[in-house]
């Protein structure tokens, strides 16, 4: 990269950056991987140079999010779970993402909109949760508004209090030249192979001990001593559960391990 190449994407950013900031922040809330926060960094050093203004720029960040957000919590409210778990299924830890986003939404309700932006995983699943959940929709845009505004104005503040250091660090960007693009590259994609790895290993592990509805039912009516956890969360519609099964949530299994039988097979129910 060189000074030539960071002079011209400054200068971009300072001419067009509250365009920049409504389609990348409406990019990012749609799902795709694009990452808001080196822009907002570098926006809110713009801002301590007085090139931007910071109120304009959390609007145009607003902006952005609402529309993806309202769509997203659309999707939410008329496809439920299927959008929630189609959004999981493309991240790349996906395996634990409904759970925890149910979960944290379950215990704090619309508040979680306050802190999803700075969250990826929630942050990706938060508005269809919202819409799924049955809040209205006025209700959700004000509280999910006042979120964006935190997030934002938060990393805006980082660039704006840490400018004098974003100048030094990209005078090393500008001695390294090509060779920190390389490094970035390479770093990134060793992050995305070892995370791909994981999964894949913990996918191969959960079909070795997954155990299919009717074999459960014939193990049962055998008379075998199971132990059955239901993990499902209050905010599944269906609540049935299995005779016999104990409900727990993921955070009571782990805080209640030491009570849990060693002498019987255990068997996890979850959706």
């Amino acid at each position: 990269m060189s000074q030539l190449g960071i002079t011209q994407a400054i200068h971009f950013i300072e001419r067009d950056g509250y365009a920049l900031l409504f389609f990348w922040v409406l990019a990012e809330q749609g799902a795709l991987p694009i990452p808001s926060v080196p822009l907002l960094i570098a926006v809110g050093a713009l801002v301590h140079m007085g090139r931007l203004s910071a109120a304009a720029a959390i609007a145009c960040c607003v902006a952005g999010a609402l529309v993806s957000d309202s769509v997203w919590f659309h999707f939410g409210r008329t496809r439920g779970k299927r959008v929630l778990r189609f959004l999981c299924r493309i991240s790349l830890e996906p395996d634990s993402c409904v759970r925890k986003t149910e979960n944290a939404f379950l215990k704090y309700g619309l508040n979680t909109l306050l802190v999803a932006k700075f969250i990826p995983g929630l942050n990706a699943v938060a508005a269809p949760l919202a819409g799924d959940s049955g809040i209205g929709l006025l209700r959700f845009l004000a509280v999910d508004a006042l979120g964006v505004v935190i997030w934002s104005g938060a990393y805006i503040g980082v660039g704006y209090v840490f400018s004098n250091q974003l100048e030094l660090a990209l005078t090393y960007v500008q001695r390294m030249g090509s060779g920190f693009v390389i490094l970035v590259v390479v770093l990134v994609a060793a992050w995305i192979v070892w995370k791909f790895i994981q999964r894949r290993r913990f996918l191969h592990q959960l079909k070795v001990a997954r155990i299919t509805p009717e074999e459960l039912l014939s193990r049962m009516d055998a008379g075998e001593d199971l132990y059955i956890v239901d993990l499902r969360s209050g905010v599944e519609k269906d609540l049935s559960s299995v005779p016999g099964a104990i409900r727990l949530s993921v955070e009571d299994l782990t805080a209640t391990s030491q009570q849990i039988p060693r002498d019987r097979e255990i068997i996890l129910f979850c959706s």
